[in-house]
């Protein structure tokens, strides 16, 4: 049986406490109306995005000046000149409660991609992997805790408490009201709150039950005289895999593309799922690394994770074929309602934009590629901390810009909401681990398993 260490068990305390106090800065320290925000625009107008933001509003006051009403035209600047600063308000406003979103759906969904890898290991039958299933197990524990905390934000965007979704903003849908947008409102049978919330409800109680009884169904094998709770769990899987495929497009269209309403790809369902699937995979390599170092998993062999590396590798190479495809295509098209969104990320979000493609794919191939490498644990775990670290990145780009727009920066919120679910997240996990022992001993393919080798 695994012990959890005081030691991690103190630093994931810490690291939650530390989060909570940056969130909380964060919101505090969030612009309360457009005279703040003239004061933040003033401070940084030495700095990148200040600038450009007061460049604009410049702009716009040269060309009104040259009308020839220019008292009309004064009336129309002051207007405009307050439109943009409760834009930005808006936009700073956000900036806490999106970094707590970016957060919390990269580490719900990367336990969900655990959870999947975990079901086609079960669907194919496979024999390398049943002694890693505890591990696996362990760290989709987070899942209930994960999502429910995602269901209770999702709730808040629905009462108003932010503005993430514009389509949730009110007038959206009403063609009297001036926030009235005719795209919008062209989808306000599907993107409206009650639907969305209830597939998000659906979505979730389902991922959260097949987790709950397929590990059931494992603990309960361990003490069966036959393969009845394994056979159980091959069509429970089997099931679930099917369920996931749908969810899993729908949930990436509702959760994150409809941050950017106006904009869509066919392609986005998969390009989401290859980001948390990898992520998914490194973190079961990270967590079983971690544990062998503390002399638990003795049946785990270097051959295991040569293969938890392959894994690492190949999905690394799917993700990044997902993003040139939705990539190029778009941008050889060079259709305006499609292009603006690689636009504003390429002018916007320059270095994390392409600074996610060398993390995800440049790194992992040089390091990866070798196949001595995937056998070393020092080079799992530096190349780990990285694709972890890159598909959080990923998850910034394809939230951020709809949300604050270029009012970004990686400061005290995204850094805190970052350690508080990490700590949360290995907190839950490792506390799972000491609920049953890391080998699942009755499962039919297990002295396969701990006989792998090649």
């Amino acid at each position: 049986m695994y012990t959890f260490s005081s030691k991690l068990k103190t630093f994931s305390f810490i690291l939650m406490a530390v989060g909570i106090l940056g969130i909380g800065y964060g919101f505090l320290n969030a612009p309360k109306d457009i005279h703040e925000v003239e004061s933040i625009l003033s401070a940084s107008s030495h700095g990148g995005h200040g600038e450009a933001t007061h460049e604009e509003v410049k702009s716009h006051e040269e060309a009104h000046a040259t009308t020839k009403h220019e008292a009309k035209s004064e009336v129309s600047e002051a207007n405009e000149h307050e439109e943009h600063l409760n834009h930005v308000l808006h936009q700073l406003q956000n900036k806490p409660w999106s970094a707590l979103y970016v957060a919390c759906i990269f580490f719900m969904l990367l336990t969900m991609g655990t959870l999947v890898f975990y079901a086609i290991q079960q669907v194919a039958v496979a024999g390398w992997s049943p002694v890693l299933f505890r591990v696996m197990q362990g760290i989709t524990a987070y899942l209930p805790i994960g999502s429910a905390i995602f269901f209770v934000i999702l709730v808040m965007c629905g009462l108003h408490f932010n503005h993430i979704f514009a389509w949730l903003n009110e007038g959206v849908t009403d063609p009297s009201s001036a926030n009235y947008d005719e795209l919008i409102a062209g989808k306000a049978g599907y993107l409206n709150f009650g639907f969305w919330i209830a597939r998000a409800f659906v979505f979730i109680a389902g991922w959260n039950l097949y987790r709950h009884l397929s590990r059931k169904n494992c603990l309960a094998q361990d003490e069966s005289d036959d393969n009845t709770n394994y056979k159980k769990n091959f069509k429970l899987s089997a099931g679930f895999l099917v369920f996931f495929i749908v969810s899993e497009s729908i949930m990436s269209w509702d959760w994150i593309m409809s941050v950017d309403p106006h904009w869509f790809s066919t392609l986005f369902g998969w390009y989401v799922f290859a980001s948390f699937f990898v992520s998914g995979i490194t973190m079961i390599a990270m967590v079983t690394v971690y544990l062998k170092s503390k002399g638990y998993l003795e049946y785990v062999n270097t051959s295991h994770i040569h293969d938890l590396a392959k894994f690492m590798f190949g999905i690394s190479i799917f993700w990044t074929y997902l993003w040139f495809s939705q990539f190029m295509l778009i941008w050889y098209a060079d259709i305006p309602e499609e292009i603006t969104y690689f636009v504003t990320r390429i002018n916007d979000y320059n270095l994390p934009f392409f600074g996610a493609v060398v993390m995800n794919f440049v790194f992992p191939l040089l390091i990866l590629i070798n196949t001595d490498f995937k056998r070393i644990t020092w080079v799992i775990v530096m190349a780990g901390i990285v694709i972890l670290l890159g598909h959080y990145i990923d998850f910034f780009n394809m939230i951020m810009p709809g949300t604050v727009g270029d009012q970004w920066f990686i400061g005290i919120p995204e850094i805190s909401s970052v350690l508080f679910f990490l700590g949360l997240f290995i907190f839950t996990v490792f506390t799972a681990l000491t609920k049953a022992p890391l080998l699942a001993k009755r499962n039919p393919y297990i002295e396969e398993s701990k006989h792998f080798h090649y």
